[in-house]
This record gives C-alpha cells, sequence and structure tokens, in this order.
C-alpha cells in the first residue's frame, strides 16, 4: 500500500509542528524525561525532530512502501545526538521517545492524509517506527559494545596495578571509574588461566561472583587468572563456589584487605602462594595462602619469612620452657613419652605445654601439617638470631674448633 504524493507533501508541510508537539507530549507523558538536565532534554528534542524528518524523506522518497526503507535514513536519527545520551537516557526510554513520535501522528492522520490514504499513512507510520526501533537497538548496542571494551581495559589496568601494589591516583581514578572506589573487604585470588576464551573465563567469573553477591575484578595474564575479590568477608566460601572457573592446579587466596588500595598485600601473597604450592601436592582448592607460608618461605619469599618469626618463633622465644618443648617434641617426632623423658617431666606436662603452644602460636603440634609449619618457623627463627658470617678475603672465617684441610 502506497502513500500519494499529495500525503508526502501535506506530512512534509506540518513536520516541524509534529515535531514541536512530539516534544510537548514527552514534557506532558514521562516524569523521567522532565528529570533530565536541559541539555540531554534538547539533544532529545533534536532526536524526536529528526525522527519526523527522516519520516518525511523516507515516505517522499518510497511512497512508505515496506521494501523501499534505506536502514541509513534511520541511523540519521540518532546520528546527532552524542554517545554519551546513551548513558542518561536507557533504551527502554528511547523507545518511550519513539512512542510519542508515533503517537502525535497517528493523532493526526485525519488531518495529514489526503482522502482514502489514512490507512495507507497509518500503515507507513508503524513501519517507519518499527524500523526505528531496531536503529535505536542497533545504536545501544555498539554502545554497550564499546562501553564494555572500554571497561576492560579499565579493568586490566586495575588487576594490574594492583599486582604490582602500585596505588596511585591514576589507578584510584580508573577504580573509581569502575565503581570500586568504596568496595570493602577485598581479596586477591590467583590461579592458572582455563582452557578456551580468555574473555568467556572472565565473563563467568563475574557472573559468578555476582550471583554469590559479590563483586570482582578480572584479568587473564599470560597462564594466570587473577580475580580481585571485593565486597564480601567469606572469600573462601565464595572462591570455593568459582573453583571451576579457574584452569587446573592450585587455586590461591591472599589475606582480605580493607579496600582496593591496600590490595597489593594480597596479591603478593596469592602470586607467591600460587608459585609455591606445587611443593604441597595434599594441598586443599581453593587454599590460602597464609596455609602456604612453610612452602613461600622455602620458595624464598621474604615477608612469608617475617610472618612466621613474628608468628610463632618470636612468640616462643618469649617462653623458653615452651620453645624448649616445641623443639624436643618434634625432635621426637611428635612422640610424648619420649619428648617427656627428653625433658625430665611427665607426658601431661608436655600435653599441658603443647596447649599453651597452640593458644599463643595459633599451631596445633599435634597436627602433622601445623607442626610442619612450627618446625620450619624455628628453623628460620634460629637462622635470623644467627650472627652474620663473617668475611675475610673471600672467604668465611672458621669458627673456634672447626676442622682445619
Amino acid at each position: 500500500m502506497e502513500v500519494s504524493p499529495d500525503t508526502s507533501e501535506r506530512v512534509a508541510r506540518h513536520a516541524d509542528a509534529l515535531g514541536a508537539a512530539a516534544a510537548r507530549r514527552l514534557d506532558a507523558d514521562l516524569a523521567w524525561y522532565r528529570a533530565l538536565s536541559a541539555a540531554d532534554r534538547s539533544w532529545i528534542g533534536l532526536v524526536a525532530q529528526a525522527g519526523v524528518g527522516g519520516f518525511v524523506s523516507w515516505l517522499r522518497d518510497t511512497g512508505g512502501r515496506g521494501d523501499g526503507i534505506d536502514h541509513r535514513v534511520t541511523a540519521d536519527v540518532f546520528g546527532r545526538a552524542p554517545r554519551e545520551l546513551t548513558w542518561s537516557v536507557s533504551l527502554g526510554q528511547t523507545l518511550d521517545i519513539v512512542r510519542a513520535v508515533v503517537d502525535e501522528v497517528e493523532a493526526e492522520i485525519l488531518t495529514l492524509a489526503s482522502p482514502g490514504d489514512e490507512a495507507a499513512l497509518r500503515e507507513a507510520v508503524l513501519r517507519y517506527s518499527r524500523e526505528v526501533a531496531f536503529s535505536a537497538a542497533q545504536v545501544y548496542a555498539g554502545a554497550a559494545e564499546a562501553r564494555g571494551a572500554w571497561d576492560a581495559r579499565l579493568e586490566a589496568l586495575v588487576v594490574d596495578a594492583v599486582v604490582r601494589a602500585e596505588a596511585d591516583d591514576s589507578m584510584q581514578s580508573r577504580a573509581t571509574a569502575l565503581g570500586w572506589g568504596s568496595v570493602a573487604s577485598v581479596t586477591v585470588v590467583a590461579g592458572s588461566t582455563p582452557r578456551g576464551s580468555t574473555a568467556t573465563a572472565v565473563d563467568a567469573v563475574r557472573r559468578g561472583v555476582a550471583r554469590l553477591g559479590a563483586v570482582a575484578l578480572a584479568a587473564v595474564q599470560r597462564r594466570r587468572l587473577v580475580v580481585v575479590l571485593g565486597g564480601t568477608t567469606e572469600a573462601l566460601k565464595v572462591v570455593t563456589d568459582l573453583a571451576d572457573h579457574f584452569g587446573p592446579g592450585p587455586v590461591v587466596l591472599g589475606p582480605t584487605v580493607p579496600h582496593l588500595f591496600a590490595a597489593g598485600r594480597s596479591a603478593r601473597a596469592a602470586l607467591s602462594g600460587l608459585a609455591a604450592a606445587p611443593a604441597w601436592p595434599l594441598a586443599p582448592r581453593p587454599v590460602l595462602a597464609d596455609d602456604l607460608l612453610p612452602e613461600r618461605v622455602l620458595a624464598g619469599d621474604g615477608p612469608a619469612r617475617r610472618v612466621l618469626i613474628d608468628r610463632v618463633h618470636h612468640p616462643l622465644e618469649a617462653h623458653p620452657t615452651l620453645m624448649e618443648t616445641a623443639a624436643a617434641y618434634l625432635e621426637n617426632g611428635g612422640a610424648l613419652e619420649s619428648t617427656a623423658r627428653a625433658l625430665f617431666v611427665h607426658a601431661n606436662t608436655v600435653r599441658y605445654r603443647l596447649g599453651r603452644i597452640a593458644a599463643i602460636t595459633g599451631y596445633d603440634l599435634t597436627h602433622p601439617r601445623e607442626a610442619h609449619t612450627v618446625a620450619i618457623a624455628l628453623a628460620v627463627g634460629r637462622l635470623a638470631d644467627r650472627p652474620a658470617v663473617e668475611w675475610r678475603a673471600g672467604a668465611p672465617t672458621r669458627a673456634p674448633g672447626a676442622l682445619r684441610a
């Protein structure tokens, strides 16, 4: 069904009035439109006017036939508005604008159409409005893709800054742009990269974390997937549910810190634990970086060494009897009676002292894994207390009484 040239000309003559009437309808019917800034309302007015102008041009060129729609015309309806308008006006609200223009034109059908052309004009209006709606969807999809790509780059930069412990102004501004300026309870998690698309892996982590009520930044750095988890004090529980999103091998959690700008400490522990985890084949998955302190010390992690000394050696050093008991218990392979004989005390005394050691250090020597941790802590503590070796002429001096070659 084709609209006559006379009707097309009558619509063209009323184009400005239709655009103004559509803007008045928006202001009268839509509360969200009235709440916009003057600049945004002005841009929307231009979009509405462009919609009417596009319809006039299409009607004049094609007579409203369905096979003559030029998608470049409908795309030009939104070409005048800045892309930032998609941030303040949603796709649904854009469709409200289209609907307002269509309603205004339909209300004037009897005035605009030549006699007998009413049905053809109504059909042309509906067909064109459908194409404009599709064009709006394309505009919003393109804006979402562009914003998503930009956000992904920002996210990767923030994760990299966390890994490098670079909590500077640029990281702060990027994190704020991603909505992380006030996120609390932050934990860094590290594991291997899963097979397949890295973008798919990162998206799966984000969706899984959101489902559990937390937020996440994630990035693939070569063979490792690093996740910055925020907004939860139950990081281990969350990561346990997400462990399948990582590749094979250990998944290590650093300590939880108050906010993103202190997350460098958590990242260092997580990455150190990931490197040292193969030394503990029976480690759980996921595992806390703190549970890998012995392996991290053996791998040369200075901060882990200091943590063990502060947590175990120094407290026991302040209680010589407990230090002696811990050393004897470990040297006797955890045998209670043998330890008691070595110390010339009753076995119940040893039991009491083991309870004191657990209370002071947090490690139970009757548990093999925790006994191993204490043994490493005592060893590195003794090395820390040992005086520096004196060097003379490129060779260490021998202690008195040492064997001579």
